[in-house]
This record gives structure tokens, C-alpha cells and sequence, in this order.
């Protein structure tokens, strides 16, 4: 159930915004073990001008920042291995490894309301967050 913001710098066509949005998503079903079907992705295009980088970047085109809100609970492991997942994910896509920045905010179930107006903390969400 993470929601994820992808936000970019350039112009994709929508055949590679989708690709970035699923490997993104695809990164969390492997890493944080959600269900496949727990889609939650939004990617926001910014113009260069209202999206500024370091300059030392090679290609500043493709800065990419992903921001995932999540339960708390993952280890430490787990988070090592969305990191690594979402980079190999983007990579492929054109999009360098040291060009990708993630960042968890961790919210615990019951400051997350779900089904009709629950806290997380009250349902049976389908899924561990522990792992």
C-alpha cells in the first residue's frame, strides 16, 4: 500500500512513463513484498527550470527523485533492497543508478486511514510489513 511520487525533469513518452512508474512498483512488490496488485505510483514531469540539480550530475536531464510513503516495520535489508531494486529497475530505462535519489517516509498504520475511513492499524491489510 506504499504511495510512491516519482518526480522527473524531462519529457517521457507515455510508453516510458509507464515503464518508469512499473519498475518503481515493481521494485516494492520485490523488495517490500506488497501484493502485484497494490498499485500506487504517480511520476509529476517538471520543467528543468523548476527542478534544479547538481550541475556535476552527467546527465541532469535524467535526475529522478523517488518518494514512497510506507508503513513502518521494513528492516533495514529491506530497504537496502528497494534501493538497489528501483535503480536496476530505472536503469535499463536510460536512467543512471547515481542519477536516482529515494526517500522513505515511514508512517505508522495507525496515522494511515485505508477501506472506507479505518486506520491501517484496525484491518487486515493482505500483506506483512515486517519483512
Amino acid at each position: 500500500m506504499p504511495a510512491v511520487i516519482i518526480e522527473v525533469r524531462r519529457q517521457y513518452a507515455a510508453d516510458q512513463e509507464v515503464a518508469i512508474m512499473n519498475a518503481v512498483h515493481a521494485a516494492l512488490v520485490r523488495a517490500f513484498e506488497i501484493p502485484a496488485e497494490d498499485h500506487n505510483v504517480r511520476l509529476v514531469v517538471h520543467e528543468p527550470h523548476r527542478f534544479t540539480c547538481s550541475p556535476e550530475l552527467a546527465h541532469p536531464e535524467y535526475r529522478t527523485i523517488v518518494s514512497i510513503d510506507c508503513f513502518a516495520g521494513r528492516s533495514l535489508l529491506a530497504k537496502r533492497r528497494l534501493y538497489q531494486a528501483i535503480v536496476e529497475g530505472l536503469e535499463p530505462l536510460g536512467i543512471p543508478r547515481d542519477h536516482v535519489s529515494t526517500i522513505l517516509h515511514e508512517i505508522a498504520l495507525e496515522n494511515w486511514g485505508v477501506g472506507g475511513g479505518h486506520a491501517a492499524s484496525d484491518v487486515d491489510l493482505g500483506f506483512t510489513v515486517n519483512v
